[in-house]
This record gives C-alpha cells, structure tokens and sequence, in this order.
C-alpha cells in the first residue's frame, strides 16, 4: 500500500499516522491560565529532546473537525509554565477521563479524581498519584500549520524533577517494571512497558560489532536464525576464543546444520552470543 497524505481524509490520515508512530509516550500536562484556572489533559505527541538543557517538547494539535485549539495551548500563551507528568498503568483510566473536552475554566484534577501538589518552581500543580513529574518553563511555541489537525511544538526546559521513591531500584534509578508506563498506540489502543515487554538490548557505545556482512554466508543466509538472532550474532566486536564443546553441543553438531542453528537460537533467547558463536563456530568454522 502506498500512501499519499494529500488524498486521504485528515481523520484517516490520523489514524494510519498514529497506529503507525506507535508507541508514544504520554506527557500528561497541568497548565493553568492568566486568571489561575487550572487544566490538566494528556498528550501523545511527546518525547525528550535534549539533556543539555534538559528539554521535553510536546504538540497540541488543533481539533480537525471545527479547527478549534485546546486549552493547554491557550494557557501556556497566557502563563508560561507546565509540569509534565508520567502516567503509569494504575492511572491510565483516569488520564483517558481527563482527555474529555470539558468546558473552560473545569479543574480536570477534580474531574478525573487527581491530587493537586503545589509545584516548587512553576505555577501550575503537579499531579500527586504521577510516579515522576517535571516542573518546565516552557521556552517556545511553534506552530506547524493552521488547518485542522496541525500541531503546536511546546518546547520545555526541565527546571526540576520529582521522582517517587516506589519507581527506584536499589541503585536509585528508575526501575521500568516498577514506573509500569503506559504510551499511546493507534485508535483505542495503549502498551504497558513492564513485565515481558520489557527487554534488554546491549548498546555497542565502547566498541564497534563486526557487522552483518562479516557474518559466515551459511548463518547469514539461515532458515532459522532470525535478523533479531543475526543482529546479536554480528554486534560482537570479534569472534569468540573456542572452548570446549559440552557433550550435547557435540551431539548436535553432528546433526547438522538446523540442528545447530536451533541451538544457536535457543542460546540468543537466554542472551548467551558466546556460547552461541561456539556452537556455529563448531559446524561453520571462523
């Protein structure tokens, strides 16, 4: 299927967009106006930007039906402040109930049952059931378009961030299963970041991996092997120094070449490259 965002409907644009940049974390704002009306709704267009300073930007996006802006963009026009909060699984529901289209100037912390924390820095409330708030200053506005569905950049600068001891691990840092996120998918959809979906993916910032292309023809080409089991395989800075072979792993070397790239597989789910690299090395040589 190709695409072209000029001949669909915004609102189906919307929704392939959307189900496509999945998943989008959720940056769940308190503003609140030059009068003090505080307003509290959640955001999918969000992400972390820069460490040095420390920014988060966000995008309201005009409503596509009638063009109209939402109330978060109105406020940070008014009163240059947020805090933006993290929303975890225990809390989805009512963050989806702070998202309904309440009228002006409704305390949305008091429509979908939140506790109002008074900010240290900023003015507008952070919202006390979060597992991490960030006070912000909001640095500036870009608008992306006029027409329905065109989005608006709030750029934030981090002033201060509030982190609940519940989420920390032993070393102080944010444990994921313990934070138990959730993020935006397409449609009705959400994903939880804990439990399996949660996964460890060695990053090679010291040193450099051999490559796909340096891997043997007869891995590379494999049946078995996945391009996930290919990546493991090839991110290893140099081929592994041999060891002796197990009684088993002998046994299946001389079953042949599935045999030994099902091993081979079956060592990658349990994280284990080297004793994999040992086993394909016995059958495919360096």
């Amino acid at each position: 299927m190709i695409i072209r965002p000029s001949e669909l409907p915004i609102v189906k644009l919307q929704a392939y967009l959307q189900s496509a940049v999945a998943p989008r974390p959720i940056a769940f704002v308190s503003s609140v106006d030059a009068g003090g009306n505080v307003n509290l709704s959640p955001f999918s267009f969000f992400n972390l930007f820069s460490m040095n300073p420390p920014v988060l930007v966000f995008s309201p996006s005009r409503r596509v039906r009638d063009n109209s802006v939402k109330h978060t963009l109105e406020n940070v026009q008014e009163v240059g402040e947020v805090v933006i909060n993290v929303v975890s699984f225990e809390m989805v529901q009512q963050a989806s109930l702070a998202s309904c289209e309440f009228a002006k100037g409704v305390n949305e912390f008091v429509k979908a049952g939140f506790t109002e924390v008074k900010s240290e820095l900023v003015k507008p409330p952070r919202v006390g059931e979060s597992p991490v708030s960030f006070e912000c200053k909001v640095k500036q506005i870009i608008p992306l378009g006029t027409a329905g569905g065109a989005g608006n950049l709030i750029i934030c600068e981090v002033l201060l961030l509030h982190i609940h001891e519940r989420v920390l691990d032993a070393n102080q840092m944010i444990d994921p299963h313990k934070l138990d996120a959730v993020a935006r998918m397409g449609q009705n959809y959400y994903s939880r970041a804990s439990g399996q979906s949660v996964f460890v993916v060695p990053k090679p910032n010291e040193k450099v991996g051999i490559g796909y292309d340096l891997l043997p023809e007869k891995i590379r080409t494999s049946k078995i092997l996945t391009g996930n089991d290919l990546g493991m395989l090839a991110n290893v800075d140099q081929l592994p120094a041999s060891r002796a072979l197990t009684e088993l792993e002998k046994e299946v070397v001389l079953k042949g070449i599935d045999a030994v790239h099902a091993l081979a597989r079956h060592y990658l789910a349990q994280s284990k490259v080297t004793d994999a690299w040992q086993v394909l090395l016995a059958l495919h040589g360096g």
